[in-house]
């Protein structure tokens, strides 16, 4: 179950995320974590939150952005925030470390998602920053945090996880694993 304070590091990258504030702490309203990535390039897909707003403040370093087709680059003490329902990217492309605040509003199970996608990196299930189409239709299907993929219509990824995201569970995947958060979905 997430936690404040709770740190959380991938091995394969040495990023590190820290949960200042979880869904518990805001009654829903929001999520809130320090982020330090030493990690260069994208580490996930294009994508986008059908019920969420995401908010940065770079603390140091230089976030890059993908956010309406143009890259714009979020130097220290800059904040911008990326509307639900944008297609979007966050990453750092710089040889240094960036680090930055980032809220999700609302929260929904978005801490519970951060913890299953280090979770399954560490577990090595997720190489690349990619879980396979079917851990990807599962998660899709049963979190309440709606993300899709900016790339494929909306529509087929419907499609898809409503056919696919049940086959999925009855092989074993969870959009949350207890193994991860101590709740499963």
């Amino acid at each position: 179950m997430p936690s404040k304070g709770q740190i959380l590091r991938n091995p394969d990258t040495g990023d590190m995320y820290e949960f200042l504030e979880t869904a518990k702490d805001t009654h829903g309203q929001r999520v809130t974590m320090k982020m330090s990535l030493k990690s260069k390039g994208e580490q996930v897909p294009n994508h986008f939150h059908a019920l969420q707003d995401e908010h940065f403040e770079v603390i140091s370093g230089k976030l890059t952005i993908l956010f309406d087709g143009k890259v714009r680059v979020v130097k220290a003490g800059e904040k911008i925030t990326l509307p639900k329902n944008k297609p979007h990217n966050h990453y750092n492309n710089d040889p240094e470390e960036v680090i930055y605040i980032q809220s999700v509003t609302p929260a929904l199970d978005f801490d519970y998602l951060l913890e299953n996608i280090i979770g399954l990196t560490i577990d090595g299930k997720m190489p690349n920053g990619k879980a396979g189409l079917v851990q990807e239709l599962v998660t899709l299907r049963y979190l309440d945090s709606k993300s899709y993929l900016a790339d494929i219509p909306q529509g087929i990824q419907k499609f898809l996880m409503n056919v696919v995201g049940p086959i999925g569970r009855m092989f074993g995947y969870r959009a949350i694993y207890k193994k991860y958060s101590d709740i499963e979905k």
